[in-house]
């Protein structure tokens, strides 16, 4: 299959919303708390629409009839069912259907409803090497401080991506790495699918990993990419009632900053 990009490809976006979050202590899930005001699926939803996505597929578990409830309206959202959690591979495994008809033309962002703080220019800037690159596969990273927690991405000696390890499976020279995976991808549609088929779950956590696409990309001799293009301050999601608060606070000071940004230029429009 060519690398070559193309002009006319569709872009879609699926996003992971099936977790209960058992530390947000709260029976709703976990993408349905609030912050400013709005479901936190909502802010990612809307950076994937500002990026071009004109189709979003929802893969919702726990809670489903509120998440279905709460975009009846939104015309460009579809729903997948993940029944059991049996990891990120497997909950992208189950937007497959709704994308058959398209995998073949369009790329698709993989996101995770629990990251409010994504911004539409970030899927923008990774959307963009993805298909200057002719990338099968394409993940935005991010250097920070503390990489406690993330997985790691492990680049050859030539500083391209060899693969993403998991914190749990990662080795003690590897969870010394500070270039972390943010869960921010771009793929092929049908590249990811094709892919996906041949995940196993022989790792720590029993799971089925989207991570593990990018190294049997590779293997396949396909362009896989990474760039660092997550702000550290964007890194954050939330898995706790704290975090909720503290990412609540990160958007109001962040729209704060926009709006008074906004008024100045009006100001001097004006005079």
């Amino acid at each position: 299959m060519s690398n070559t990009p193309s002009p006319n490809r569709g872009l879609v976006a699926v996003i992971l919303a099936a977790g209960k979050g058992t530390r947000m202590q709260s029976d709703l899930p976990k993408v349905m708390h609030r912050v400013m005001g709005r479901a936190m699926v909502h802010w990612v939803v809307d950076a994937a629409r500002a990026a071009g996505a004109t189709k979003i597929v929802l893969v919702i578990g726990h809670g489903a009839e509120l998440l279905r409830a709460e975009f009846a309206e939104a015309n460009d959202v579809e729903f997948a069912l993940q029944e059991r959690q049996l990891g990120t591979g497997h909950a992208v495994m189950m937007a497959k259907a709704n994308l058959t008809s398209v995998a073949s033309n369009s790329d698709a962002f993989v996101l995770c409803g629990d990251g409010p703080l994504i911004r539409a220019e970030t899927l923008s800037t990774l959307l963009s090497v993805h298909r200057t690159a002719g990338a099968a596969a394409t993940l935005a990273t991010s250097v920070i401080a503390d990489p406690k927690g993330y997985g790691r991405i492990v680049r050859d000696a030539n500083g391209a991506l060899a693969r993403i390890v998991e914190q749990k499976d990662a080795s003690e020279a590897e969870r010394q790495i500070n270039e972390v995976n943010p869960s921010y991808y771009c793929f092929r549609a049908d590249a990811l699918f094709g892919a996906l088929d041949r995940v196993g779950n022989t790792n720590a956590s029993s799971e089925y990993y989207i991570t593990d696409v990018f190294e049997i990309l590779r293997k396949d001799g396909r362009i896989v990419a990474a760039v660092d293009a997550v702000p550290s301050e964007d890194v954050l999601s939330i898995n706790d009632p704290t975090q909720l608060a503290e990412v609540d606070g990160i958007l109001r000071a962040r729209h704060a900053t926009t709006r008074g940004v906004q008024r100045d230029l009006q100001n001097g429009a004006q005079r």
